[in-house]
């Protein structure tokens, strides 16, 4: 089988992310704020078609973390083949990167965040961090897994299910 695949990476960290705060008519928000600089990166590879991700830890955005993401990812699919849409990031791009053979890179154009699907995942992760602090790297890790583990194949297929890609995917398969 052929999978398409969206892929990208996103930083997450002890600083607070904040957001909109409800608050009664004439009352100022106010939210606590902490401006810890640890951090993580989150890789990941989402279908659009069937929400089917692959998402996965590590300490830095560099080739070396991304050639371990593909590594990992290929072992993931198996048998099966992935189209993987992709970025233009100096980690992505070096001719240093072993690809795996049942991997396909197709980079989209520099500077269009908007034509990936998984940007919206991210926006939806990090929703849920809003206006929160935590009192440690762990305890944001921990926050971060359970919400992935939530994550169902309807919400990750309904972040990501963008008209264009849904309509050149029904295309390729009816031909």
């Amino acid at each position: 089988m052929i999978h398409y695949l969206c892929q990208d990476e996103t930083r997450v960290g002890l600083k607070t992310q904040t957001g909109k705060v409800i608050t009664a008519k004439g009352v100022k928000p106010t939210v606590k704020v902490q401006w810890g600089r640890e951090n993580f990166w989150i890789y990941g590879a989402i279908a659009p078609l069937t929400g089917d991700h692959f998402l996965h830890e590590y300490p830095a955005l560099n080739r070396a973390c991304f050639q371990d993401f593909l590594d990992w990812l290929s072992k993931q699919l198996g048998d099966d083949w992935a189209i993987l849409q992709m970025d233009q990031a100096s980690a992505h791009m070096t001719s240093a990167l072993q690809w795996p053979e049942n991997i396909i890179p197709l980079a989209q154009p520099a500077h269009s965040p908007e034509l990936n699907p998984i940007e919206r995942l991210w926006q939806l992760l990090k929703q849920s961090l809003n206006n929160q602090i935590f009192p440690s790297l762990q305890a944001l890790r921990e926050r971060v897994q359970e919400l992935l583990d939530q994550l169902t194949l309807e919400q990750v297929a309904s972040v990501s299910a963008y008209d264009f890609i849904l309509e050149a995917l029904f295309y390729a398969a009816s031909h």
